[in-house]
């Protein structure tokens, strides 16, 4: 086992950062704190370009400050445990997602739901318990408590595992939590993006019959044939989504742009959920008397604890369940943003942080 010795010399990191709203990243030298007796360091591998990436460093969302270094979908190998770490070696194959602390006291903490402790600490833009500010994975180091590392398994290739650790968690649990995971119930996916994607390989593997519900009728061949959802609705084409009134147990809305529930509402069974992973900027109207009659339930997910994050991962091994994924090096980063701007990839970009961030010191 390496133990740190480095007690007052924390570790150089390299990585790319916004340093205004502009949102353009450029190279960025930072320090790591050392490698504390409950932590984990590893060398990055590859990270995820997830949407809130984008939104965070254009400060869309007005929380964030700079320079912000992005990035929660991240994978790696160990090169350095604390000297109460139990469950990880050096060596091993690890990822971090969008959290790294929480205040493993509260409700939430004590039911594996660290996800909604009040005091979560983000992976990046947050002040960690030190004061320090997090920073994410555009780059070539991390360090994190055991607790808030999960486990890669040896089947998964890293590249394509990386997203799961935000996307794949943001579509399991609730597809778990709201008991839309029983063989032979009909779930709808609405949008088919970096989240929808990876929701519908989830459903399915689960046994569940999928709808893909998309206003791009192009979308249909690669819903259907590539990811092989079952059915495929133009929520803009009237005729369609009338012959499918009343027939979904649940919908998990991944659509991050306004847009109109009340169609959506109609979709379901009476008693069916319409869950909202996707967050939009503005308020979306909710119509309530399609809901008194159906007795039908609106709710929100966002991403999961710990526990259930671990079980994804393995859940994902055992399927064979990947994000579809396009690797970047990190200096085509600008132009990838770019690109998630207009949409412009299926579904996934990814970050090849091992072969490609070299420090310019």
């Amino acid at each position: 086992m390496v133990v740190s010795t480095e007690q007052e010399h924390p570790k150089k990191a390299f990585g790319w950062a916004a340093r205004d709203s502009s949102g353009v990243l450029s190279p960025f030298k930072f320090s790591r704190r050392e490698t504390g007796e409950k932590d984990v360091s590893f060398k990055v591998l590859y990270c995820g370009i997830c949407h809130s990436d984008l939104h965070m460093a254009k400060n869309e969302w007005g929380s964030s400050t700079y320079p912000l270094v992005p990035g929660h979908e991240i994978v790696g190998v160990v090169t350095e445990v604390g000297s109460k770490v139990e469950k990880f070696k050096v060596g091993d194959k690890v990822g971090v997602g969008c959290m790294v602390g929480s205040c493993h006291s509260c409700d939430s903490c004590a039911n594996n739901l660290e996800n909604y402790c009040p005091k979560m600490i983000l992976t990046y833009g947050s002040k960690y318990l030190d004061g320090t500010t997090t920073y994410g994975g555009y780059s070539d180091v991390m360090v994190a408590d055991e607790h808030f590392i999960v486990r890669v398994p040896d089947s998964l290739p890293l590249d394509g595992a990386a997203p799961l650790l935000c996307a794949g968690i943001t579509t399991y649990s609730p597809l778990r939590y709201f008991g839309l995971d029983k063989p032979g119930m009909h779930v709808g996916v609405v949008g088919l993006g970096g989240l929808g994607h990876v929701a519908v390989k989830f459903a399915k593997a689960m046994g569940v019959k999928v709808t893909v519900i998309s206003t791009s009728p192009n979308k249909k061949e690669e819903a259907i044939d590539h990811l092989h959802a079952d059915s495929f609705l133009v929520s803009r084409d009237q005729d369609q989504m009338q012959a499918a009134l009343g027939t979904m147990d649940g919908i998990i809305d991944t659509v991050s742009a306004v847009h109109p529930l009340l169609p959506l509402i109609g979709l379901l069974k009476s008693h069916g959920k319409l869950v909202m992973i996707g967050a939009p900027e503005k308020p979306l109207e909710l119509p309530v008397f399609p809901l008194l009659v159906g007795r039908k339930i609106v709710g929100g997910s966002c991403i999961g604890g710990m526990k259930e994050t671990q079980e994804m991962i393995d859940f994902a091994a055992k399927h064979n369940i990947t994000a579809d994924i396009e690797v970047v090096p990190i200096d085509y980063l600008n132009t990838a943003m770019e690109r998630l701007v207009k949409a412009d990839v299926r579904y996934r970009f990814v970050i090849d942080i091992g072969n490609t961030l070299k420090s310019s010191s």
